[in-house]
């Protein structure tokens, strides 16, 4: 899969190195105009015969001559220089194709030892312009640290290149023995080759390198040694990985310069925003996971992303909390032992409980709850009663006539006058007047299936609405019990609150409605007129005691109902989420 890098501002690449190739080994991705002059000063002269500045074909020498230079040439080629008989040459623009040419009249057996080592020739080239290429600061940590994972073999390559010249030099090597001691190399040489070439081609950045050598460590799993290199190269790429991962399992910080770590921050989003933010964006893109995810780390992804989501809101408390660290707690590899998987859960458990710990203890989130319970869910109700005695001329009123601020003076005299002026949380009760009706408001939760029957006119709103229809209250909730009461929540208990309101005031106009029609009827009984005034009356007084009848029989239902509610679905559901939030280990469960 190809990556591309963040807009990621990078230091620039200094001039002198594109203008001093020759320092870094760029001079091989240049192509070559071989010119009669240039070879006259190519190699080392091993030729006491050959005149300078003379063009011989090496089939001019004898065989034992010939081995003799060609064994210099491949010294020469197998560090990425050309010989006298062996030459590179490339195309500009095309850093993949590399080709080894030979004099044509060399000896067919030397013939077949150079092309036999010529891959190995190709492979240093290719490694070694991926290491110079890759080391530029924008191609990131992890090919930074791969490149000198590479760079450090190299010098070993280097180091068996310059033991068996020396052994040239003493008359110790033929090509027979140079063919013997560069085998072993090739198939670790040849399997880090195909790993750069499909990471420069397709500019893989960060967790991609890393997926690309895993995968090829397992498709290598017949080779022992091939795949121990393949994991050695694959350790040392996610180094620097590692080291972004664990500052942010253990201190929640996002230390990643060149935008390759798995976790993307939002800057633009703030905390505030959660009491007003019905979806939560704070909490759930502020941090988010982006693609490219390490193999290795893809199953625990979200463990980690909520790990540093912890530390956070607490540093954002001012709760500045680091996981304790220990000699095993480092996360410098990702062997076959899982250590590191220890570690994050280890991580996760300790950042879930401590701010778990801290919403309970230092923002009392159950206080907070149980003062929700009260107010909202009508737990303890007087003030209401109260309120509604006081407030109900302003809440017959429609709603553009409504007063908010003397609504809300109307509360605070409920709420100082009551029991529930002894809740310490009782000034973060507000009130408001909502644009909707109830059954508009249960339908705009888009989380909620509403199914309403009727027609398209039932589903109109009202053309007057008054407060009693619109009338709520509200729970100022602060950072971080933001978190836990979100808007979503807060919303779903004022619904609640609004429909509980709703049937308090039918129960209170039907009980009215009752005692009214209680007085008439006891007035009609004291009537001893006969007449066709009073025939009239009678049947009159028959209907009104038949519709009595019916809101009476309809009261007490209605209060029963609302009774039953209060006390056998909200009462026991209360006391679920309590015994829940008191066993809860951590904010996601909660």
């Amino acid at each position: 899969m190809e990556t591309a890098a963040a807009n990621i501002s990078c230091p620039p690449t200094p001039l002198w190195n594109v203008e001093r190739p020759f320092l870094t080994g760029r001079f091989h991705q240049e192509a070559k105009h071989t010119s009669p002059l240039a070879d006259d000063s190519k190699g080392f002269s091993l030729d006491p015969f050959c005149s300078p500045g003379l063009n011989k074909a090496i089939g001019c020498y004898d065989a034992a001559v010939q081995e003799l230079i060609v064994i210099d040439d491949l010294m020469s080629a197998l560090v990425g220089l050309e010989g006298r008989y062996i030459y590179i040459k490339r195309i500009r623009g095309k850093e993949d194709e590399i080709a080894f040419e030979v004099d044509a009249s060399m000896d067919l057996v030397l013939q077949e030892f150079t092309h036999r080592l010529v891959p190995l020739c190709k492979s240093y080239l290719l490694i070694d312009q991926f290491v110079e290429s890759r080391s530029l600061f924008k191609n990131g940590l992890v090919n930074h640290a791969f490149a000198a994972g590479l760079r450090a073999l190299l010098l070993d390559y280097k180091a068996m290149v310059a033991q068996l010249e020396h052994q040239f030099r003493l008359g110790r090597l033929s090509i027979q023995g140079l063919w013997f001691y560069c085998q072993p190399v090739m198939p670790s040489m040849q399997a880090l080759t195909i790993v750069v070439q499909k990471a420069s081609a397709n500019n893989f950045l960060g967790s991609s390198v890393l997926n690309l050598l895993q995968s090829q460590a397992k498709a290598m799993a017949g080779d022992n040694a091939v795949r121990s290199l393949l994991e050695k190269m694959t350790e040392c790429a996610s180094n620097a990985y590692l080291g972004i991962l664990e500052r942010w399992v253990y201190e929640g910080v996002i230390e990643d310069p060149y935008g390759e770590f798995f976790i993307a921050e939002n800057k633009s989003l703030h905390k505030e925003s959660l009491t007003e933010d019905y979806d939560a964006k704070y909490w759930r893109q502020r941090y988010s996971l982006k693609e490219g995810i390490p193999s290795f780390l893809e199953n625990i992804s979200g463990i980690i992303l909520t790990t540093g989501k912890y530390l956070n809101v607490m540093r954002e408390c001012g709760h500045n909390v680091q996981v304790p660290a220990s000699e095993n707690s480092k996360l410098t590899s990702f062997g076959s032992d899982h250590h590191y998987l220890e570690c994050i859960k280890a991580a996760y458990e300790f950042a879930g409980n401590e701010l778990l710990n801290l919403i309970k203890e230092k923002y009392d989130l159950m206080g907070k709850l149980r003062s929700i319970k009260h107010y909202l869910l009508l737990d303890q109700g007087d003030f209401l009663v109260h309120f509604m005695d006081i407030a109900r001329e302003e809440l017959m009123k429609k709603l553009d006539d409504i007063a908010v601020e003397k609504l809300q003076s109307l509360l605070d005299l409920a709420l100082r006058t009551t029991a529930a002026a002894a809740d310490p949380c009782h000034e973060d009760l507000t009130c408001c007047v909502e644009r909707s009706t109830l059954r508009k408001g249960f339908g705009s939760l888009n989380d909620l299936e509403v199914t309403v029957s009727g027609t398209d006119d039932d589903l109109e709103e009202p053309t007057t609405i008054t407060g009693l229809e619109t009338f709520s209250l509200s729970y100022k909730v602060q950072w971080p019990l933001s978190i836990v009461i979100s808007k979503r929540a807060l919303t779903k208990y004022q619904l609640i609150f609004r429909f509980l309101f709703h049937c308090k005031h039918v129960d209170r106009q039907l009980s009215g409605a009752w005692q009214l029609h209680q007085g008439v009827r006891v007035l009609k009984i004291q009537g001893t007129a006969i007449s066709r005034s009073s025939l009239l009356c009678r049947s009159m007084l028959k209907f009104i005691h038949s519709l009595l009848h019916y809101l009476t029989f309809e009261a007490g239902l209605i209060h029963r109902a609302l009774i039953r509610f209060v006390f056998q679905v909200l009462e026991p559901n209360w006391h679920v989420m309590y015994n829940r939030l008191q066993a809860a280990r951590s904010i996601d469960e909660v």
